[in-house]
């Protein structure tokens, strides 16, 4: 399941990325027009922030906005972000790969072949996918 991170990850730089003037925008604004706790909002902004998907800008007037166009956020890249790894399995993550201790032979296991199909098809989507088509 997407986690609660993720989904207001999204749905904040949804938000963000209909705002054609690209002002900063306050995050009581971006809680409130999305029902997201402003604190919890925070801490996934501040994520983002630090790995230059979106900035801010303190004091009045402040608040965040995107450093990018829409067209050029991956959904790959927002996902490893706040979700992590993209594989449901370590055995089959291209990132962050760890033999399972379970398995003595990845080449046979029945699960290491449907969740290879699974993170294929996840990551076709979320390569081909960027913040503009969202919006």
């Amino acid at each position: 399941m997407l986690s609660k991170k993720t989904k207001y990850g999204l749905k904040a730089l949804t938000y963000l990325a209909k705002k054609e003037d690209r002002n900063p925008v306050p995050i009581g604004e971006i809680a409130q027009q999305n029902n997201i706790s402003q604190k919890f909002l925070e801490s996934i902004l501040l994520m983002l922030r630090r790995t230059g998907v979106l900035s801010s800008k303190k004091g009045k007037g402040g608040g965040y906005y995107l450093i990018k166009e829409p067209a050029e956020i991956l959904m790959t890249d927002v996902i490893r972000v706040l979700e992590g790894p993209i594989a449901m399995v370590p055995c089959v993550s291209l990132n962050f790969y760890e033999k399972c201790d379970d398995c003595p032979d990845e080449g046979t296991c029945s699960v290491h072949k449907l969740m290879l199909k699974v993170r294929d098809s996840a990551l076709e989507i979320y390569r081909n996918t960027t913040l503009k088509d969202l919006i």
